[in-house]
């Protein structure tokens, strides 16, 4: 399997945008940019991710590093933390030298938050771990997140919804369908050759960023 999470690693080190589906769908789908970079400083696998709308590229309204790793127990995830007071790091993700700032001290698991992964045909798929636990606050309420993603060569498409945790009401996110992402840049030549070391020499299952998984 670790040849699995090292593919995962690289096709997310990449950029991506949905100005395709945007422009042709204006009233439903605003103009979005995710973009994801290898951290070297951190443990292996370690992903800055910005998600920004394109007209306020600098102001993201998502960021957090994701760490694909494998459990010995769920198999292969994607870990998913905040970054402590996160706009000292807007932008940084297009500054190699403010990225390289961010520490293991800065992050905080997001429990509940995590992804399991699938190997598809064409890729990867994913969901936030079962339990409705993965909870965000929006407009002063606390939903519980859904959210799944798809992942090819091409693209991924991907698509969050909150929830009620009392009546499990659907709250926000997309009623249209998923987010259709295209990769415009691919990032992967940044992972550090001692990565690719470790997670061969760790069959594929490392440590979190300051956690025990």
């Amino acid at each position: 399997m670790n040849e699995a999470l090292i593919r995962l690693i690289r096709s997310l080190s990449a950029s991506f945008s949905n100005q395709e589906q945007a422009f042709e769908n204006p009233p439903l789908y605003g103009n979005i940019l995710v973009r994801l970079r290898p951290l070297p400083q951190l443990d292996p696998g370690s992903l800055l991710l910005e998600q920004a709308y394109a007209i306020a590229s600098n102001e993201p309204y998502r960021v957090r590093v994701l760490q694909p790793t494998i459990s010995p127990t769920r198999g292969l995830m994607i870990l998913n933390y905040s970054i402590r007071d996160d706009q000292r790091f807007w932008g940084s993700v297009e500054d190699p030298q403010r990225r390289s700032q961010l520490t293991a001290a800065d992050l905080t698991l997001l429990e509940g938050c995590s992804y399991q992964v699938q190997q598809t045909a064409e890729g990867f798929s994913g969901e936030v771990e079962p339990g409705c636990q993965c909870l965000v606050t929006r407009r002063g309420k606390t939903s519980y997140l859904v959210s799944s993603f798809e992942l090819t060569d091409e693209g991924m498409s991907t698509i969050d919804r909150g929830y009620d945790p009392a009546t499990h009401e659907h709250l926000w996110g997309s009623i249209a369908g998923p987010f259709q992402f295209k990769r415009t840049d691919d990032h992967s030549a940044e992972i550090p050759d001692h990565w690719i070391t470790d997670l061969k020499n760790n069959g594929g299952t490392v440590t979190g960023n300051g956690e025990d998984r």
